[in-house]
């Protein structure tokens, strides 16, 4: 049985979960990802040129076959091999195990785009879906046109050129120049999102209640304070 000293002195290899679960995703196979690790664990131990035999016996196999899949791994740029000078001056030979986390990145990076596309896409359908029940037909092809230079050349996300269509219903604008309108006022004052639409139309919807009660007390007739109940009769 081991003892607990024995576990704690031999140490701990710390990998983020990301890695594990897209190491083929990535393009490597388990005999390369074990390899990976093994140079991985050695690089958190302090010792960037680990003796391959030794990891070829950590993992059950001839020193050869380690060299081989070292070599698929250099091929793949998940390893590369470097030489820099130490402290005194000497050339020490190191492995460089970044480049696997890079491919990582890259990797998320572009799920994470396709993702994004993926929803865009989705929100795009949604959004013209709702220009012709709002409109009650088909759009036209300048139209499409038109709502394609919105989302292509002005940027307007799908989600906020809706919004602007809800703008228009609710002031019976049913036209496209009213939309436009709506779009570029609210570029105007930097106005992106959801959460902005709202807090604008808040923000005038409180501006015009203001109005409402500066107009409403401005009309009412100035009406005398004096109490005639108080009133004393001369002739009394």
């Amino acid at each position: 049985m081991i003892s607990l000293k024995e576990y704690l002195t031999g140490g701990e290899t710390t990998i983020s979960n990301l890695l594990l679960q897209n190491y083929t995703k990535l393009g490597l196979n388990t005999n390369e990802f074990m390899l990976w690790l093994q140079l991985y664990a050695a690089h958190q131990g302090g010792e960037d040129f680990p003796d391959l035999a030794a990891i070829a016996k950590n993992m059950g196999s001839t020193t050869e076959n380690i060299y081989s899949v070292l070599n698929a791994l250099v091929e793949k740029e998940f390893v590369t091999l470097e030489t820099t000078p130490d402290e005194n001056g000497r050339q020490s030979d190191h492995y460089n195990l970044l480049p696997a986390f890079e491919k990582l990145n890259i990797l998320k990076e572009q799920e994470r785009f396709e993702a994004e596309e993926k929803n865009d896409l989705a929100a795009q359908k949604k959004m013209l879906r709702s220009f012709e029940q709002e409109f009650g037909r088909p759009l036209s092809p300048i139209e499409y046109q038109k709502i394609g230079y919105w989302l292509n050349d002005d940027q307007y996300s799908p989600a906020l050129i809706e919004l602007a269509l809800q703008e228009a219903v609710l002031n019976q604008a049913y036209n496209f120049k009213y939309i436009e309108t709506v779009l570029q006022s609210w570029e105007k004052k930097n106005i992106r999102s959801k959460a902005q639409v709202e807090e604008e139309q808040r923000r005038r919807k409180q501006i015009l209640l203001q109005k409402d009660e500066q107009n409403h007390s401005e009309e009412l007739p100035k009406v005398s304070l004096y109490n005639w109940l108080e009133r004393k009769d001369p002739d009394a």
